[in-house]
């Protein structure tokens, strides 16, 4: 593959977009399960799963079109949140962090999303002669 070539201008750009949106169902699960006795809050560690994500990308070396590329799994990286103040029910879920940690996460997604945009936009202009 040249050095121009489409895996190379999205970098790791697509596994970051996938991470985004996994992180985004564990953090929507434990917004809807906070008054769920019980409950234990769940979250992933985002830098450690990309950094072995980069690693992994990295070392694969793709000699046929027709390899299948790897996923991110992220339900073996699945942590437990420790709560600042546990409920008496054994609920972990404080509503106000996953909100946040929610919103900082689609705010992220949002912002790869449009690298993503602005890079495929520049591929075209790249096709077109532009």
């Amino acid at each position: 593959m040249s050095a121009l070539g489409f895996e190379n201008s999205l970098a790791i750009h697509p596994q970051v977009l996938q991470l985004h949106a996994a992180r985004a169902e564990i953090l929507a699960n434990n917004l809807a399960n906070t008054d769920t006795p019980h409950f234990k809050a769940r979250d992933i560690d985002f830098q450690k799963i990309l950094a072995s994500e980069s690693k992994r990308s990295l070392a694969m070396e793709v000699t046929s079109e027709h390899h299948q590329r790897g996923s991110i799994k992220t339900d073996t990286d699945l942590l437990y949140r420790n709560p600042h103040q546990p409920a008496i029910d054994g609920n972990t879920v404080d509503s106000q962090i996953e909100q946040t940690l929610y919103t900082e996460n689609s705010l992220r997604y949002n912002a790869t999303f449009q690298f993503l945009n602005g890079s495929f936009k520049g591929l075209k202009g790249a096709i077109k002669g532009q």
